[in-house]
């Protein structure tokens, strides 16, 4: 009788918990490892195609723009297609951007490449949350998108300092290599754990998008999105030459401290997702007040490698704590005002994230082209933190979400 009662016991775990969601978890770290990744890796290719450090930036911020495509136009153009074969289809063309990137002769087909594969991560992100809902039932969906997205934060802690130790030790085009093997392993599984028969979505038409755009608070939170979260990307995008020109660490040194900063970005993402269960703009104030404090504070601590350690372990810890807030607070304001464009929001959010990140990526070029200089990364990366903390006030005050 026992023996039977476990049995039943690790069926109902194994029904709450389906194999196809592990499938969307090993694809989520395959594609949240190339996003990232290259961040440690732009001084690499920057020598190796004779580019300049400003100019790899484009890597990060073009690959950004591709995912704000993709997430809400690609996602409304494929909406009829079936949700297997469109995820089948996503994790191909990551596999062909990764393995036209591992290839690419020159830096312009490198970016094509990025462009390529960012789209397939803008439909992937807008799709996943979606299929992994359905493989559930509805009291346990919270739970499965958490495990999906497990993996992008799985990415940042290990698949980021890992592909950027084997790109200086083997070369960076042998970690686009590894990022298109985790791409087949997540193509495969998905071929074969996700079912067949999951449905397809409401059509998310552009016209709705053109909607949500139209309202002011929603485009304000979008606004938000993109120059708070972007903020920190004018240093991040080039922390590589930062720790290794301004506070003289070595390359693998560096690829060690993308381990730190990743482990305190999967700490600030549970904090983050906390504190602002209730009032997201009032959270969303707080940890941007206080990450525009950190990266201040980065600018004069990057010249002592034991206080420029510490700073970053604060400034990963609140890079990526708003995330949880951002999307709520974008669900909410579509709640309250267009009711029934909760997707559409979540996907402009997404892209707004993206757009942050190229913001970002190409302020921060012009910052070290400029004769500021790399170390310069840090206070101007603050400033566009404080502007998307004074457009949150104003909200804030409006709304009292």
């Amino acid at each position: 009788m026992e023996t039977q009662t476990a049995t039943l016991k690790t069926k109902s775990k194994r029904k709450s918990l389906p194999a196809a969601l592990w499938a969307l978890t090993i694809s989520a770290f395959g594609i949240g490892t190339t996003e990232f990744v290259i961040v440690g890796l732009l001084p690499t290719v920057a020598n190796d195609l004779n580019t300049s450090i400003s100019s790899a930036g484009l890597l990060v911020s073009l690959y950004a723009v591709g995912v704000a495509i993709g997430a809400p136009v690609l996602t409304a153009l494929t909406s009829q297609i079936a949700r297997k074969r469109l995820l089948i289809a996503i994790m191909l063309l990551f596999i062909i951007g990764n393995g036209l990137a591992a290839i690419a002769p020159s830096f312009i087909l490198l970016i094509l490449a990025r462009i390529l594969t960012g789209f397939a991560h803008g439909v992937f992100f807008s799709i996943g949350s979606t299929i992994a809902a359905s493989l559930v039932p509805e009291d346990k969906r919270a739970s499965a998108i958490s495990i999906m997205f497990a993996g992008l934060t799985v990415a940042i802690v290990t698949g980021v300092p890992l592909g950027t130790y084997i790109g200086q030790n083997f070369g960076w085009r042998a970690t686009f290599v590894g990022v298109a093997i985790l791409g087949i392993i997540g193509a495969v599984a998905s071929y074969v754990l996700v079912p067949a028969s999951i449905k397809t979505s409401k059509p998310l038409r552009i016209v709705d998008q053109l909607k949500v755009l139209k309202n002011r608070s929603i485009l304000l939170v979008l606004s938000i999105t993109a120059l708070g979260y972007g903020g920190t990307f004018v240093t991040f995008t080039y922390l590589a030459p930062l720790l290794e020109e301004v506070t003289g660490f070595s390359a693998n040194m560096t690829s060690i401290l993308l381990l730190v900063y990743g482990i305190a970005i999967a700490l600030g993402n549970v904090i983050g997702g906390k504190v602002s269960n209730k009032k997201p703009g009032k959270a969303l104030m707080v940890m941007f007040a206080l990450q525009a404090i950190v990266l201040l504070i980065l600018y004069f601590t990057a010249s002592s490698q034991i206080w420029s350690v510490v700073t970053l372990f604060f400034m990963g810890i609140l890079a990526f704590s708003n995330v949880p807030a951002l999307q709520l607070y974008v669900v909410k304001m579509s709640e309250k005002y267009l009711p029934g464009t909760e997707d559409v929001s979540s996907a402009l959010n997404i892209a707004a994230f993206n757009v942050g990140i190229a913001i970002g990526a190409y302020v921060g070029g012009l910052i070290i082209e400029s004769s500021l200089g790399v170390g310069a990364t840090p206070w101007v990366g603050s400033i566009l933190v404080i502007v998307g903390f004074l457009i949150t006030l104003i909200l804030y005050k409006k709304e009292k979400l």
